[in-house]
């Protein structure tokens, strides 16, 4: 009997049973994780939902039977864009353990193949631990992935879709997010408002230059109204719904890819290589860590 786990992508619309159903049938579940914070005059605060979870529901109405997506996630760490009305901060210990809540629940009821799938850049670095915690921590394997990187799986797709200056043409609110948002929000995008303004990190030193698809050896993440005015970091001038639809078709389908093989590929076995049996659990370092497994 055909069960709606098959057809049904979205998580929060399926009933217990058929939850169970999935779990069954090894789903894997997609967690859109994002913010809202400015991005420029032009765009909407919901930009780093928005486009996250516009690929994760791509590739679910493709393989309703193969993932469940979840709600997005939608408050991140954003405290160095605060001099911006609208941004939301969550301390990062707060987001962390929120995400790691969403991965227990899921590896506690039987989901063993996870990803988070990342739409807010400065988010990265507290779901990297967050995953890192959910593979160690848990019997579930984890994945991070930034949506933007899933255009770099392709050598040929950039280089023939970007037309702004590398480095800083691509960095938020910019020739990237602002195409995508158009074709997935058009009405969204106040677009007398499209003003270009590259990074004043990017001022031709070799050490701190950044790009979404690119950094230097060094970083200096401090306040954005330090280096960007508006808000905006590279150049949405160039950006059009057209180029948002190719964005959005190479993201899924390379999001698709990763499903696929992240799926199908049997989880790894832990090998420990102490002469005997360790006396007590492993010491991660917080109180609250899951028993050592």
């Amino acid at each position: 009997m055909t069960s709606r786990a098959d057809t049904e992508y979205r998580y929060h619309k399926l009933t217990w049973p058929e939850i169970n159903d999935a779990i069954d049938a090894n789903q894997v579940c997609i967690v859109p994780c994002g913010a809202v914070e400015q991005h420029g005059e032009h765009l909407p605060l919901d930009v780093d939902l928005v486009c996250p979870d516009g690929i994760a529901q791509g590739v679910g109405e493709r393989h309703p039977d193969k993932v469940l997506v979840l709600p997005t996630l939608s408050y991140g760490y954003t405290g160095h864009v605060m001099d911006f009305p609208g941004t939301i901060n969550t301390n990062y210990k707060t987001f962390i353990e929120q995400v790691l809540d969403v991965t227990r629940s899921l590896a506690y009821h039987g989901f063993k193949k996870l990803i988070l799938l990342n739409g807010h850049g400065s988010n990265m670095p507290n779901l990297d631990l967050a995953a890192r915690r959910t593979n160690l921590e848990t019997d579930a394997e984890c994945l991070l992935v930034a949506w933007w990187q899933l255009l770099s799986v392709d050598p040929d797709f950039m280089p023939n879709w970007r037309q702004s200056k590398f480095p800083g043409g691509i960095s938020h609110a910019c020739e990237l997010e602002t195409s995508l948002y158009l074709f997935l929000e058009e009405d969204g995008v106040r677009q007398d408002k499209v003003h270009d303004h590259i990074s004043t990190l990017n001022d031709g030193n070799p050490y701190i230059w950044t790009d979404l698809l690119g950094k230097g050896p060094a970083a200096l993440v401090s306040w954005t109204s330090t280096y960007s005015p508006q808000g905006v970091m590279g150049q949405p001038e160039l950006a059009t719904r057209e180029k948002g639809e190719q964005v959005y078709t190479e993201a899924v389908k390379q999001l698709t890819g990763i499903v696929d093989f992240f799926q199908a590929r049997p989880a790894d076995v832990r090998r420990r290589h102490q002469r005997h049996d360790p006396t007590m659990p492993i010491p991660w370092g917080q109180r609250d860590a899951v028993a050592d497994r």
